[in-house]
């Protein structure tokens, strides 16, 4: 069982220290679980404040039934239904065990007993196999994209140039 709860500032350093360890360190996990494309950072606490200043934007803390931090999320609220999910993470020590599905689960389950109707997301589109397990999970592509943030360095080091983002979305 995981328990959300909202993250406080005192939790921002851990947010940012596990975000860009799950994102962006290889060691440990399987290839497709890492943004190999993109190098550096992935938040900051700037970035990460930046973000939560947005409307509706909360920042979920999801621990264990033992009270293990085992991963967070980002959602964003709206008025018309249509929520917004972001930065999805999972404690590399603890996936290849579902806790993905479940984080993922949960996220949903927030978003609809807050009465959101649907959840959208971003993967970035060369990010095949995440967006196949997105897939596998109900999302579909919507058919629009976004523009990667290409020399914005809060958002790391892209290594290849021609990345862009993927919508995808599902109804709760």
């Amino acid at each position: 069982m995981i328990q959300l709860s909202a993250a406080t500032e005192a939790d921002y350093p851990a947010i940012v220290a596990l975000t860009n360890r799950a994102y962006r360190e290889a060691s440990g996990q399987a290839s497709w679980k890492v943004e190999t494309l993109v190098g550096g950072q992935r938040i900051d606490e700037a970035l990460l404040r930046d973000d939560l200043a947005q409307p509706g934007a909360i920042l979920l803390i999801a621990r264990d039934d033992g009270g293990d931090y085992v991963g967070h999320l980002r959602l964003d609220a709206s008025e018309t239904g249509v929520w917004y999910l972001a930065m999805l993470t999972v404690n590399p020590d603890r996936q290849d065990g579902g806790m993905g599905r479940i984080l993922l689960t949960a996220a949903e389950d927030h978003a609809r007993a807050q009465g959101a109707r649907r959840i959208r997301m971003s993967v970035i589109h060369q990010r095949t196999e995440l967006v196949a397990w997105y897939q596998r999970r109900g999302y579909v592509l919507t058919g629009e994209t976004g523009v990667f943030p290409y020399g914005d360095a809060r958002f790391g080091t892209p290594t290849r140039d021609d990345l862009f983002f993927e919508m995808l979305e599902k109804p709760l």
